[in-house]
């Protein structure tokens, strides 16, 4: 087939159009703003799991999280953003390194409330398909016992790293997250229930990324994040917001180490201006098109995918 050609047919677009509807009607009816912000930036993410894509003297973003928390900062209140977003990787059936993400944070709430609305929105957008959509929630150290047999608070590094090597028939020397998500992408998420939205909060306290930390019920600190899965794929990741500008600053320092990428400190000094009490959550708009279409394939739901870009 030519390349030239577009990897979606046309109703296919008609269905994002549709998306994109729905999304801006259902935050408008709740006043939330929706914004824009730089693609580039002078500083790239930090998250060591995630690799950025540089554009000359700037960095594509991989998320607009650090740009909508300086507009939170800035007291705009609840704001939404449906934006392209570009991470460096291989492109396959659930990945294309430029991709579409939906992004918002709501002032005064934590993550428990936006995980519920979360799960109101993923309902809402896939009715046409799925009439009814259950949720099931689960810790993350529920989630690991369960499809995985691993008491993830308490085993060694030695017996996660064994069970990673024979998931991915390999020794990737990754440290015990690296094999943490090995076990998670290979053996938990395949087999979660399907036609149901999986929440799995309560992440290990090093996962933490941008998100506060916690003591859970059994006293063990926790990172307050969650993740959404749909059918053995992951839709969604949110956090209750790390307010602290020191701490963030820290956490910046230890993920940057070997690395030769700057941090952003646009959003250390907004920290330190303040950042109201929020939870905030990305979601991935091609993914939720893939299922609502029943696509096999992420290039079925874009116009040109990343090898007719």
């Amino acid at each position: 087939m030519s390349t030239w050609l577009p990897s979606a047919p046309r109703s296919a677009l008609v269905a994002r159009q549709q998306l994109y509807r729905h999304i801006r009607e259902y935050f408008h009816a709740r006043s939330v703003l929706e914004v824009e912000t730089p693609l580039l930036s002078q500083a790239p993410v930090a998250d060591p799991n995630i690799i950025p894509i540089q554009a000359g003297q700037r960095w594509l973003h991989t998320s607009p999280e650090y740009a909508m928390k300086r507009l939170l900062c800035a007291g705009y209140g609840d704001i939404y953003q449906i934006c392209k977003v570009f991470r460096e990787g291989e492109a396959g059936k659930r990945h294309n390194p430029e991709f579409t993400m939906l992004e918002w944070y709501r002032v005064g709430w934590t993550h428990r409330q936006l995980m519920d609305e979360v799960a109101e929105l993923l309902q809402l957008l896939l009715a046409a398909r799925f009439s009814e959509l259950p949720c099931l929630h689960l810790t993350y150290a529920q989630a690991l016992q369960q499809y995985a047999q691993l008491d993830v608070h308490h085993c060694s590094d030695d017996a996660i790293a064994q069970r990673g090597q024979q998931l991915a028939n390999a020794d990737l020397e990754l440290d015990r997250d690296g094999w943490l998500d090995v076990i998670m992408s290979h053996q938990v998420e395949p087999a979660l229930p399907h036609n149901a939205l999986v929440f799995i909060d309560q992440f290990p306290a090093s996962q933490a990324a941008l998100a506060k930390l916690a003591n859970n019920e059994q006293g063990v600190l926790i990172a307050q994040r969650f993740e959404v899965f749909f059918n053995g794929m992951e839709l969604a990741n949110g956090y209750q917001e790390l307010t602290n500008a020191e701490q963030q600053l820290q956490r910046f320092q230890h993920e940057l180490q070997g690395t030769e990428r700057p941090h952003d400190a646009h959003l250390i000094a907004a920290l330190e201006h303040g950042l109201p009490d929020c939870a905030g959550v990305a979601l991935g708009l091609d993914r939720v098109l893939l299922h609502l279409l029943d696509a096999q394939n992420i290039a079925q739901v874009l116009s040109f995918d990343w090898q007719r870009a």
